[in-house]
């Protein structure tokens, strides 16, 4: 059985007896109606769409900027986390010093960003993946009301950074955090929590929106 809608098998057939050499006007006015009806119904499947982000507050004029810098961040991170568990093995090579002060080492962490509020139960698992998810929304009705592309830009490093450890939570259990900066000297010791790389976005994000308000207050002040 073909799964294509009726629509979309005449558009198909059309197409075909274009590459054939034969006039679209063959395939008679019923033909021409359902491939017409399928195109108009596409055209308003996405308007309506986008007619319900608007009503929903979750669409502004920088909100796409937003959501490609969300989406390109999720990706790395998903990328680079994939790419160490499964390809570099990470968690069989144990700690593996890049620089003096930098090491790889696989840490599970059932916490929020930074190891912070572990959560040993499932129970506690779901909860901090259900308010993640809040608070993506919340932060996507944010960034459909920004004026400026430095705060799309701050929001969508927080949303993907967000949404990537909330894969993480959700496939796994657990965060995979595996970047640990430490500094040791003859008579000091500094370690720093194991974080990944949605954590720095997240850690960017919020220094832009921090910068974009100040920024912001400095420039209604000016005379």
């Amino acid at each position: 059985m073909n799964p294509l809608p009726l629509w979309e098998r005449v558009v198909s057939t059309e197409g075909a007896n274009r590459v054939r050499g034969r006039n679209s006007r063959d395939a008679g006015p019923l033909t021409r109606f359902l491939a017409s009806l399928g195109t108009t119904l596409s055209h308003k499947g996405r308007g309506e769409a986008m007619s319900m982000m608007r009503s929903l507050n979750l669409l502004g004029p920088f909100t796409r900027l937003g959501l490609v810098v969300a989406a390109v961040v999720c990706a790395l991170d998903q990328a680079l986390k994939l790419w160490l568990l499964f390809g570099f093995e990470l968690a069989a090579r144990g700690a593996v010093a890049v620089t003096p002060f930098l090491d790889l080492a696989l840490t599970w962490n059932k916490g929020i960003s930074y190891g912070w509020f572990q959560q040993e139960g499932p129970l506690g698992q779901w909860v901090l993946l259900a308010l993640k998810l809040l608070a993506v929304v919340l932060l996507w009705i944010w960034l459909a009301r920004v004026a400026n592309r430095l705060a799309a830009l701050s929001l969508g490093l927080i949303i993907g950074g967000a949404i990537g450890n909330g894969i993480d939570r959700l496939a796994y259990g657990a965060v995979a955090d595996f970047v640990h900066f430490h500094v040791t000297t003859a008579t000091w010791r500094f370690s720093w929590y194991v974080f990944n790389l949605a954590d720095v976005a997240i850690v960017a994000g919020v220094i832009g929106l921090l910068y974009e308000s100040l920024a912001g207050e400095r420039a209604a002040k000016a005379p």
